[in-house]
């Protein structure tokens, strides 16, 4: 008997795995919900703190307020933390967890993985993180009443936490000239990516939320709706990319100033401006260029225009003859708009032209420069000189063919 029992034992171990992962399965559920009640009271204790922050009571000190929710907060992000490796870690090792919780590990790890290689991105995109996983969780399934009692945090923390991160991808290009560096091509590609995130989370709930206070950028932000839809091609994503400029100076001027955001602008142009000289079909290359002149417009009028400091003030005083034609070439939209439209295409091209002579461009744009002067010869601004010639009268003589010879 003690052979056979060992034997077994021995043999059948399988079944005992079974039993313990079983086991650890029907376990699991009862430790989320542990998890769960538990990021619930830390929730909870943080939004009532936040309510007594975000009311203006002089009877109250405000620092001991902001002190009390931060601290608040803090608790909150750990309980959050915690829940996430003690819940939908194990659900993903022990093959329980729905496409929704992998992902969510997915993305977990995906923003851990910036801590060697940026603290500070890292640190300001795991709150980001962990307050938009809960709030995934809290809009499904909360009742109506929690909602709104959460949404006012989301929006102000989640405002907070995008300005950090568009100012620290700032503060990487700062510290070099206006000038667009090609060198920094993945920044200004987090700066696009970071601010049309922001559009599509934050700027849609406050808008839903609080329509009236913002009324002036309600249209820019129609227009970006419009690129949420279908495929995207290049000269949507440039033009996508241009409109989310145009809301960041009114929304980030301090997280992107204006030498950062002229960089973007920069950068948007030299995209453009190589896709209207590449793009080989006629109906295309007229929609691309289009869209540069669209863009060449709002780099003026919501950048160029608003600049105090130019750090060359022959530019400045270069610039301002620039916007004393446009502003007059303006006034001609309600009187005559295909003139309107004529003249402001001649100004913007003779810029753009100078530009990319002046900025001793690395980008070889000579067809972009003969697509122009074709422009300006179309608007009668230049004209053709053909490479032929021709003799007028008559000539009397014979002609001889002579030939040359070389002595040697």
């Amino acid at each position: 008997m003690e052979e056979r029992s060992l034997r077994i034992t021995g043999t059948d171990t399988g079944f005992f795995n079974k039993l313990t992962k079983t086991l650890t399965k029907m376990l699991i559920p009862t430790r989320i919900g542990i998890n769960g009640m538990l990021v619930t009271v830390k929730r909870n204790a943080m939004l009532k703190n936040y309510e007594n922050f975000a009311k203006e009571n002089e009877n109250y000190n405000n620092d001991e307020l902001e002190k009390k929710f931060e601290e608040a907060y803090t608790v909150y992000l750990e309980s959050l933390d915690k829940h996430i490796m003690d819940s939908i870690y194990k659900k993903v090792k022990n093959g329980t967890a729905s496409d929704f919780e992998k992902d969510a590990l997915s993305k977990y790890y995906e923003v851990t993985s910036l801590k060697e290689k940026d603290y500070i991105d890292y640190k300001y995109r795991k709150q980001k993180y962990l307050i938009d996983l809960d709030w995934q969780g809290i809009n499904v399934n909360a009742k109506e009443k929690v909602k709104q009692k959460y949404i006012s945090f989301y929006v102000y923390k989640m405002d907070s936490l995008y300005k950090s991160i568009l100012k620290n991808y700032s503060i990487k290009l700062a510290d070099t000239t206006n000038v667009y560096d090609s060198t920094k091509e993945w920044i200004y590609t987090k700066i696009f990516y970071t601010l049309e995130e922001y559009i599509q989370k934050i700027l849609s709930l406050k808008i839903e939320n609080y329509s009236d206070e913002f009324e002036g950028i309600k249209e820019e932000y129609e227009r970006f709706q419009s690129f949420t839809v279908g495929k995207l091609d290049t000269r949507d994503n440039i033009e996508k990319n241009m409109v989310l400029l145009g809301i960041s100076r009114k929304l980030f001027t301090h997280s992107i100033p204006l030498i950062v955001a002229e960089q973007c602008y920069e950068k948007l142009l030299k995209d453009a401006r190589i896709l209207v000289q590449d793009t080989k079909i006629a109906n295309k290359r007229e929609k691309a260029y289009g869209m540069l002149i669209n863009l060449i417009e709002d780099y003026n009028v919501k950048l160029l225009s608003t600049k105090v400091f130019w750090q060359d003030l022959s530019k400045r005083d270069e610039y301002k003859k620039f916007w004393d034609k446009y502003q007059k070439i303006s006034k001609l939209k309600e009187t005559d708009f295909i003139e309107y439209v004529k003249q402001k295409e001649i100004l913007f091209i003779k810029d753009d032209l100078k530009k990319i002579h002046e900025n001793d461009c690395k980008v070889d744009y000579s067809k972009l420069e003969t697509y122009y002067k074709r422009k300006l010869l179309d608007y009668g601004q230049i004209v053709e000189l053909r490479n032929e010639c021709k003799s007028y009268g008559k000539y009397v003589g014979n002609i001889r063919n002579v030939v040359n010879k070389i002595s040697a």
